[in-house]
């Protein structure tokens, strides 16, 4: 198999692991029954990248009358007739978003217990839905934002923080519904598939508290103004808890999933006679830290055949973190790529690829990127120095230099990083 035969290949795995979980293949089937909103109303609300399709979905498969509101990433809108989409700013929040949060609250309050509220929620909520509590401010949660993207924190420590200074999230926007019945459907971009961390948690309760919230604070060493400070210490900032019974007639399902994404790449694998080994759809840790891990892996693989005997593929998902030292674009899974391709020093019948299945790496318009068996070859002779840009947390630079970034256009779904590691035997010269 040369370079450009197993591109392509890498290529149409990540191809089927973003088409396995589009919304108009996982929203059929997941709906309440007709005859379960008989009575009542049937109002859509939701955010993340994927909400907008998620409702176009929606739409194409409800007969019924419904009305509703969701906000997604700037360019992920798609048409729909029936739900307004709004778009905002991701992953640092904006004033539309502010402004769509307000307009979400305002349109499930009041409801009756016929009526039923179906919440669309997928990864980069967070952001998309930034209504802080009384005595917070959008610039506050901006820079609590910022603070934490580039404190290398864990998605789930993240939204800790998010949830403890949120008047939306952490449950407060499922118990703003009660009475109604409120059916939540979630597309995962988190390790674990834990519904407090997707978004947020908007409709979900939370049994962590400020003080966690305050913990995370103080590990990574991240000042906040003591304003902000005081709704955590104070305790105002709690989240809706478990058994509080504005959320007893809240359900959640759970439709697409990491896992489910890295099992259709692997069929695409098993078609072209490769095999595929699934590692882990919840890695986490330093992005450069775990391409050095799965590059050894590798290399056990192609040097030795252990503990997988080529030609193989190693597949993972999870989302792993980058601590912001440099100056560069950034990008989890061009900084894994660019350690990866580091650890490899070239090793023969290596491939890899590494994207964000929303189609944006970081804060670029890029996914991720590619790396063969040349790539610090053709580097050193374009006169990039490959440690430095690792050093200065710029993948995307270094990748766009080469030509080779992967670059997906949005997605309109969102179900993590995608990993893969090709091991071939390489062709005899």
């Amino acid at each position: 198999m040369d370079d450009t035969e197993a591109r392509a290949l890498l290529r149409s795995m990540l191809d089927a692991a973003i088409a396995a979980s589009q919304p108009a293949l996982c929203i059929p089937g997941r709906l309440p029954a007709p005859g379960e909103v008989a009575r009542g109303r049937l109002i859509v609300i939701g955010a993340g990248k994927a909400s907008a399709e998620m409702a176009r979905a929606v739409e194409r498969n409800w007969s019924g009358p419904l009305a509703g509101l969701v906000v997604t990433r700037y360019g992920y809108a798609v048409p729909c007739e029936r739900i307004e989409i709004v778009e905002a700013a991701h992953p640092v929040p904006d004033a539309a978003g502010l402004g769509a949060a307000r307009r979400m609250l305002a349109l499930v309050r009041g409801l009756s217990e016929d009526d039923t509220v179906l919440c669309l929620i997928s990864g980069g909520g967070s952001a998309l839905l930034p209504l802080p509590l009384e005595g917070i401010t959008l610039e506050d949660k901006q820079f609590v934002n910022a603070a934490l993207l580039k404190s290398g924190a864990t998605i789930g420590e993240m939204n800790c923080v998010r949830r403890h200074l949120s008047a939306i999230k952490g449950g407060r926007l499922g118990a703003a519904c009660h009475p109604a019945r409120v059916v939540t459907l979630l597309i995962s971009d988190v390790p674990g598939d834990d519904p407090r961390d997707i978004a947020s948690g908007p409709t979900v309760a939370d049994a962590s508290t400020c003080e966690d919230a305050l913990a995370i604070l103080r590990r990574y060493g991240i000042a906040l103004p003591e304003h902000v400070l005081d709704v955590l210490r104070s305790g105002r900032g709690e989240s809706v808890k478990p058994g509080d019974p504005r959320l007893a007639r809240a359900e959640v399902r759970l439709i697409a999933t990491p896992q489910m994404a890295l099992e259709a790449a692997a069929r695409v694998a098993l078609d072209a006679g490769i095999t595929p080994h699934i590692l882990g759809d919840s890695l986490e840790g330093e992005a450069r830290d775990v391409g050095k891990v799965l590059a050894g892996i590798a290399l056990q693989a192609a040097r030795r055949g252990q503990p997988f005997a080529a030609p193989c593929v190693l597949l993972s998902g999870g989302e792993t973190t980058v601590t912001v030292r440099g100056n560069g674009r950034g990008g989890r899974n061009v900084e894994f790529l660019l350690a990866c391709a580091l650890a490899l020093r070239g090793e023969p019948g290596v491939h890899g690829l590494a994207a964000d299945t929303d189609g944006v790496d970081g804060q670029e318009e890029i996914a991720g990127a590619a790396i063969a068996p040349d790539t610090l070859e053709r580097a050193w002779a374009a006169g990039l120095r490959p440690h430095d840009s690792l050093d200065d947390n710029d993948g995307h630079g270094f990748f766009s230099a080469l030509g080779d970034s992967v670059v997906t256009g949005p997605t309109l779904t969102n179900v993590n990083d995608f990993r893969a590691l090709l091991v071939v035997p390489p062709r005899a010269t």
